[in-house]
C-alpha cells in the first residue's frame, strides 16, 4: 500500500539527498507545483482537475472548493460526503481579512442522555443509527457561496453529477479503505445496496457509478440548501431514520443552522497561525505551538530525539486541556484566550522534564469575561479557501438512506456518556469535532492554506507542518513529505474519558534514525511503528515576491496539486 511505499522512501539517513531531485531535498516524493492564476490541491486527481476548470470558467476559490468537495463525496465516500460536516476558512482578498465557518451539526433532539443510560450504553456505539448527527456539508456549501461564490450552484455540482451518472476509475488508497468498511457496515439497511456491487467494493480502477447521489445533487443544485433540510430529501432521511431505529428526524434537519465565527491565532515566530475556536480542537494546535516556541528546534534538528520528546510533552499538555474545555461552546464556554495566552504557555512549559511523562492534568487558563477530507484552493483574485469534510469514522455510520446515494455520519460517537462533561451528550448539541483547516498569514498577508486531516493526529500535523516550513526550512512538498510524528493514549474528550496514567506511546513514521528511537526510550517514551495513523495533507503558499501559487500534495494519498 502507498503508506509503506512512502515510509520505505523515507527510510534514509537524515543527512542523506535524494539524487535525482532537481531541489535536493531529503524528503520531497516530488517537485512543488507553481502557477500564476489559481490552484487546487485535493486527495483525488479527478477531483483537483474539476476545482481547476470551475477556477478556469472564472469561478472563485469557494466555487472551486464546493465542486472538488461534491466531488470528493462521490469518488472518496470512505472520508466524505454531504451526509457529513463541514468546516472552512476563506481568505477574502478584497477586504484582506479571514472569515471561519462552522458547518457542524447538531444531535437528535429526541434523544437524550438518560435514554442511553436507560438502555446500559457507556458510550456512543460508533456505526448504526444512534451517532448520526445532523450532516452540516449542505448548508455550508450554500453559506460559502452565498458570500464569496461567483458561478451558479448547478455549475459547481455538474460535473459530479456526470461522473455520478457514467461512472469514475476507483484510485489506489481509496479503494483499499473501501474495501476496509464494507464487512462492517453491510449490515446496515441501504449500505450494500448502494456502496457495494454484489456485496464487495469495488477494485483499484473499477469504473463506479453512483446515480441516486446524481439525483440528489441535481436536486440540491436546483432546490438550494432547503432542498436538503426541508424538502423531500429531510423527509426521506427522517422516514429512513424512523424505520431503522434511529432518532435523527425532518425536523431536526429543518432547524439545522452553521455559523459563521472569528478565527483564532497565536504568533509562532513571526508567523500568524490561524485556527477556528471548538466545537473543534484547532486551539491544541496553537496551544502546543505556543509551548515549543520556547524552544531552539532549529538548532536541535529535524527528527532529533529532544525535538520529538519535546514535541510530544507538549502534545500531552495541550491535550490535557483538549479534553477538559473542547465542547460546543452552546453548551460550554472555553476559556479560549487564556488557552492561547503566552503566559499560560510559559507556565505549562515549566511542566516538561527530561524525561517522558506518564501523566498530565488539564491546566487552569486565565478566564475571559479512521477519516476526513481536506482541500484547498486559490483563484486569480487572490482569495483562498482551506477546507476541511468528513463522515467521521471511515464511511461513517453506515446508515445508507434509501435512494440518496449517502451515507449519513456518526459524529455523534464522539459525545461523552457522562453528566456533567462539558462535551456530554445533550439534545441538539453539536459533539466535540477533529476537524480542523488551518492558514497562516505572515504581516498581515496570507502565506499558507493547510491541513492535514485524521483525527486526533490532525493538531499535531499542524504542529509539523508549521515547524518543517518555520524552523526547519523545508519547502511546501517536503514539509508534508517528512516523516511525521503521532502520539497516541493521551486523554480524550470523548468515549468514556479515560485520564492518560501510561504516558501513551509515540509513532514515528519510519525515516527517524534508530539513534532516535533509543533516546527517547531512554527517556521513558514508549515508542512503535505504525502504518497509515499520520494524516494527509494539501497545501498552497502565497509566494509574494514572485506573485506566484505553490501547491503541494503528499503521497500518503492519492491526492493532487494542480494549477494554472
Amino acid at each position: 500500500m502507498r503508506p509503506v511505499i512512502l515510509a520505505l522512501a523515507l527510510a534514509l539517513p537524515l543527512a542523506a539527498h535524494a539524487g535525482d531531485r532537481v531541489t535536493g531535498k531529503s524528503f520531497a516524493t516530488r517537485s512543488e507545483v507553481i502557477a500564476p492564476h489559481g490552484m487546487v490541491a485535493t486527495s483525488q486527481p479527478l477531483a483537483t482537475q474539476i476545482g481547476l476548470d470551475v477556477l478556469k470558467a472564472g469561478g472563485t476559490a469557494v466555487d472551486a472548493a464546493i465542486a472538488a468537495n461534491a466531488a470528493l463525496g462521490l469518488m472518496e465516500p470512505t472520508g466524505s460526503g454531504i451526509g457529513g460536516d463541514l468546516f472552512a476558512i476563506v481568505w477574502d482578498a478584497k477586504t484582506g481579512k479571514l472569515h471561519g465557518y462552522n458547518g457542524s451539526g447538531r444531535s437528535p433532539k429526541s434523544l437524550t442522555l438518560q435514554w442511553f443510560a436507560e438502555h446500559g450504553y457507556k458510550d456512543v456505539p460508533p456505526t448504526g443509527p444512534l451517532p448520526v448527527s445532523v450532516p452540516g456539508c449542505v448548508d455550508g456549501w450554500f453559506a460559502l457561496h452565498g458570500r464569496f461564490g461567483k458561478l451558479p450552484m448547478t455549475r459547481l455540482l455538474a460535473p459530479t453529477v456526470e461522473y455520478a451518472k457514467n461512472g469514475f476509475p476507483v484510485s489506489e488508497l481509496i479503494a483499499h479503505y473501501w474495501a476496509l468498511s464494507v464487512p462492517k457496515l453491510s449490515k446496515y439497511p441501504g449500505f450494500a445496496e448502494q456502496y457495494t456491487k454484489n456485496g464487495k467494493a469495488p477494485a483499484k480502477g473499477e469504473m463506479w457509478k453512483n446515480p441516486n447521489l446524481a439525483n440528489t445533487l441535481e436536486a440540491i443544485g436546483k432546490g438550494g440548501r432547503d432542498a436538503f433540510y426541508k424538502g423531500a430529501i429531510a423527509k426521506t432521511i427522517g422516514d429512513y431514520m424512523k424505520a431503522n431505529a434511529g432518532f435523527l428526524s425532518a425536523d431536526d434537519l429543518a432547524a439545522h443552522t452553521g455559523e459563521w465565527v472569528e478565527p483564532l491565532s497565536t504568533n509562532y515566530r513571526g508567523y500568524d497561525v490561524w485556527e477556528l475556536p471548538p466545537n473543534g480542537q484547532g486551539v491544541a494546535a496553537l496551544t502546543m505551538l505556543n509551548i515549543l516556541e520556547a524552544y531552539d528546534l532549529k538548532a536541535l534538528g529535524f527528527g532529533s530525539t529532544e525535538y520529538v520528546h519535546l514535541f510530544t510533552e507538549a502534545k500531552k499538555l495541550a491535550f490535557a486541556d483538549r479534553a477538559q474545555y473542547f465542547a460546543d461552546p452552546a453548551f460550554a464556554r472555553a476559556p479560549l484566550k487564556g488557552l492561547v495566552d503566552k503566559g499560560y504557555a510559559a507556565e505549562r512549559r515549566k511542566l516538561i522534564g527530561p524525561r517522558a511523562a506518564q501523566s498530565v492534568e488539564a491546566g487552569h487558563p486565565p478566564l475571559e469575561g479512521g477519516d476526513t477530507i481536506y482541500l484547498t484552493t486559490a483563484d486569480r483574485w487572490g482569495n483562498m479557501v482551506s477546507l476541511i469534510q468528513s463522515n467521521y469514522r471511515g464511511m461513517g455510520s453506515g446508515m445508507a438512506p434509501t435512494g440518496l446515494g449517502f451515507i449519513l455520519q456518526d459524529r455523534g460517537e464522539m459525545f461523552v456518556l457522562k453528566d456533567g462533561h462539558p462535551n456530554a451528550f445533550a439534545p441538539g448539541k453539536r459533539p466535540f469535532h477533529t476537524i480542523i483547516p488551518a492558514f497562516i498569514t505572515k504581516n498581515g498577508k496570507p502565506w499558507v492554506s493547510f491541513g492535514v486531516m485524521g483525527g486526533a493526529m490532525q493538531p499535531q500535523g499542524h504542529v509539523q507542518i508549521v515547524a518543517n516550513l518555520v524552523d526547519f526550512g523545508m519547502n511546501l512538498q517536503e514539509a508534508g513529505d517528512a516523516p511525521r510524528i503521532q502520539h497516541d493514549g493521551s486523554t480524550e474528550p470523548t468515549g468514556q474519558n479515560t485520564a492518560m496514567s501510561d504516558g501513551g506511546e509515540i509513532n514515528l513514521e519510519a525515516g527517524f534514525a534508530y539513534e532516535t528511537v533509543r533516546g527517547l526510550m531512554q527517556k521513558g517514551h514508549k515508542v512503535t511503528w505504525a502504518d497509515g495513523p499520520y494524516g494527509g495533507y494539501q497545501a498552497i503558499l502565497w509566494d509574494d515576491v514572485n506573485k506566484v501559487y505553490v501547491g503541494a500534495s503528499e503521497g500518503r494519498k492519492d491526492g493532487q496539486a494542480a494549477g494554472y
